[in-house]
């Protein structure tokens, strides 16, 4: 069922809200579920979170989250200072990009290595929608040790295609499992602890607490920068 998710008095988004109809919060029918086990890892489902998220709150909204003290305008202001990012698994780690800079989220693809290629980090290009697109391993780019990701496994995620762009051409970056959206203040950021990898570390605008842990929020223009590079 297609539900309007009212955002301003003339603009609405419709998002079709399966995973309580067919998938796991409903009767679990979904032919998805077969592949992906769970809502969480269907891009059907971090598309739609997406589209919500990153809505405008509308009045009924705001209103909610007013305290009875607080001003309208306050509570515009801190409605207006959140922001969204996709959190998934990259070997050990958890990361996030902003998903002002997501353009979607799919299955792996074949990939084809490019000749004479010298980063280890660019792994070739993939078919994106008939357009070949640059694939980049963020372990290779990030230094991560694929040892620390045997805790993971158990979880039984599965490997994603994010597809990604910041000022520049989109590039396809190949994940272990994509959780979902999170959404956060500036003010939620917690600056990067040492036991961070070094390279992500660099790359990284802060970490956000989560589930007992702690996800590291990357910076699209260190990240975009280093991909640049590794193409040179």
């Amino acid at each position: 069922m297609l539900h309007d998710a009212p955002d301003s008095p003339s603009v609405s988004v419709r998002v079709d809200d399966c995973w309580n109809r067919i998938g796991t919060r409903g009767d679990n029918t979904c032919p998805r579920l077969v592949e992906h086990f769970r809502c969480l890892n269907c891009p059907v489902f971090a598309e739609g979170a997406a589209r919500l998220l990153d809505r405008p709150l509308s009045d009924v909204d705001l209103a909610r989250r007013t305290d009875s003290g607080a001003t309208s305008a306050t509570t515009r202001e801190a409605s207006a200072a959140m922001q969204s990012a996709l959190a998934f698994r990259v070997a050990g780690e958890w990361l996030a990009l902003p998903t002002r800079v997501l353009r979607e989220v799919d299955d792996i693809r074949a990939i084809h290595s490019l000749p004479h290629q010298r980063s280890r980090a660019v792994l070739g290009v993939v078919n994106v929608r008939g357009a070949l697109t640059v694939a980049v391993s963020l372990g290779e780019l990030l230094n991560m040790d694929r040892a620390a990701d045997t805790t993971q496994a158990a979880r039984n995620g599965y490997a994603r295609m994010l597809v990604a762009a910041h000022d520049s051409e989109p590039v396809a970056l190949p994940v272990d499992e994509v959780e979902g959206v999170v959404r956060y203040a500036e003010s939620d950021l917690l600056p990067v602890p040492a036991t961070l990898a070094h390279a992500t570390a660099s790359h990284a605008r802060g970490v956000l607490a989560w589930h007992g842990g702690t996800i590291g929020l990357l910076d699209p223009a260190r990240l975009f920068d280093s991909i640049a590079r590794s193409l040179r």
